[in-house]
């Protein structure tokens, strides 16, 4: 009777590393899964950072943009040279000179100076010089 209860007992040994084996399987492929779909986030979210620039990195700008001589230069215009810009109220010229100085006229976006609508009006008739001319 001793050898059928450790034939027994080894039986339900091997019934209970196999149980557990899938169980770790199991767990595996749920993790690859998930740092699969975390890998395809990221990288999206660093596509869509770039949707809109041209090859040369350089942010698009509209048929219509007067030339780069002819923008105002937000880190070195005056509140005056500012409200010139087409789109551009004094309340929005006045953050734009508070809040100085500017890397890219992106920087006006990004540290919450003015608003997408106004960005959107504004961007073909400004630039970003760090040194004046």
């Amino acid at each position: 009777m001793k050898i059928g209860q450790a034939y027994r007992c080894s039986r339900l040994a091997d019934g209970l590393a196999e149980t557990q084996n899938k169980a770790m399987r199991s767990a595996a492929r749920l993790g690859a899964l998930a740092m699969a779909i975390s890998c395809l986030c990221v990288s999206g979210a660093a596509q869509v950072q770039y949707q809109d620039r041209d090859r040369s990195g350089v942010p698009k700008t509209s048929a219509s943009a007067p030339p780069v001589g002819d923008r105002v230069d937000i880190n070195h215009a005056s509140l005056d040279e500012l409200l010139r810009v087409p789109g551009l109220g004094r309340g929005w010229a006045m953050r734009i000179v508070r809040f100085r100085p500017y890397r890219t006229k992106q920087d006006l976006m990004d540290k919450g100076v003015v608003n997408s609508e106004v960005y959107d009006r504004i961007k073909d008739f400004v630039i970003a010089h760090h040194n004046k001319q």
